[in-house]
């Protein structure tokens, strides 16, 4: 399935428990319908020391952004800085994300 949302963009949180934060997508996983987004939903995993290859690896708290589902964000509109829905339009014949809210065209 193709997402209109692409690695790079900035987003908000329309819903869940980061409801109202912006970051910017890391990474992009369409198949699972998921979106990883910079400083949202960050996990805490526990990590035990290990050994491979001869470098020993320390204990610790390891923080990471875990993926959420891409219906729970939203593009921000560049021009006034709101969530927005997007729409595809052609341009000289190649595909243009344009923001609904401000006519805006988010891909240059």
């Amino acid at each position: 399935m193709k997402t209109r949302i692409k690695k790079g963009d900035k987003v908000m949180v329309v819903s869940g428990n980061d409801k109202g934060k912006v970051g910017e997508v890391i990474r992009v996983l369409p198949s699972e319908n998921r979106v990883v987004v910079q400083g949202v939903n960050v996990r805490i995993k526990h990590q035990a020391q290990t050994q491979s290859r001869g470098k020993t690896i320390p204990a610790g708290k390891i923080e990471f952004e875990a993926p959420i589902n891409i219906s729970n964000v939203m593009l921000v509109d560049p021009k006034n800085n709101k969530p927005t829905r997007i729409s595809v339009t052609r341009k000289d014949g190649k595909p243009v994300r344009v923001a609904k809210r401000s006519g805006t065209a988010i891909d240059k």
